[in-house]
């Protein structure tokens, strides 16, 4: 009977696995730059030969970007789902807004109920902070705050999709982040003079899915997820059916 030889793995390559896993998981983000290398040395206790090593590994397959003299950076193409031309038309058609406010639907749902279940004490700090920011835009005397409101809306949906603890959701959020955040500010923009209660809807609804997944009650965030969902594309259906009708009347007027 033989036997095959156990080959130890080089240091630099358990170096690679643990950078691997921490932008996997989002430890690292995209255009993060990693500490000095002095410093990343002794916190993984190792040479820092071992660790350059580690670095131009990381470098070869695209996830770090070296800069002389600049530091090291996790690579931007970790964060982009989709190709830039891609999203800024999806920004600008109509219809494909339609079309995500259909995937947040399905995705939001699942990130808010693995979140419930999964979350954290750090999540839910991060959760807490989240909520209170978004609260914070509700409760401004502000005119037009629909840009903050905007991006503290898509930064409490990152935080719902950290918690879960999903990477392949995670990287789809973070990676539709500013299409989901433009998403928000126009939909916002279309509802609010629909219906004068939809600012205290849209916080009660939000308010409620952040108690749900706080308090660990897994299907009633998923339930008030879609929920939240569907009421946005039910005033938005009623924006439409009234721009409708008033480019009728326009009509009717050059007759």
């Amino acid at each position: 009977m033989s036997f095959a030889h156990i080959q130890q793995r080089r240091l630099s390559d358990e170096i690679v696995e643990q950078l691997e896993t921490m932008i996997l998981e989002g430890t690292l983000q995209a255009g993060e730059r990693l500490p000095a290398e002095r410093k990343l040395a002794e916190q993984f206790g190792v040479s820092r030969p071992s660790l350059r090593e580690a670095i131009q590994k990381l470098v070869a397959k695209g996830l770090l970007i070296s800069r002389q003299g600049g530091g090291n950076y996790v690579s931007q193409e970790v964060g982009t789902t989709f190709s830039d031309p891609l999203l800024a038309l999806l920004a600008e058609k109509p219809d494909a807004q339609k079309d995500l406010l259909e995937f947040r639907h399905t995705l939001e749902g699942a990130c808010a109920y693995y979140a419930a279940l999964r979350a954290t004490p750090a999540d839910h700090e991060r959760l807490d902070l989240a909520f209170a920011q978004l609260e914070a835009c509700y409760k401004s005397t502000t005119k037009d705050c629909r840009v903050e409101e905007g991006l503290a809306d898509a930064r409490f949906h990152l935080a719902i999709a950290e918690a879960s603890h999903n990477v392949v959701l995670l990287h789809t959020i973070r990676g539709l982040f500013d299409l989901l955040r433009g998403n928000v500010t126009t939909n916002i923009g279309g509802m609010y003079p629909q219906r004068s209660e939809t600012r205290d809807m849209l916080i009660e609804q939000h308010r409620a899915l952040y108690q749900a997944i706080q308090s660990g009650q897994a299907e009633q965030a998923r339930q008030l997820s879609n929920q939240h969902i569907e009421y946005v594309c039910e005033v938005l259906a009623e924006v439409d059916e009234e721009q409708l009708r008033v480019q009728r009347s326009e009509r009717r007027k050059r007759i």
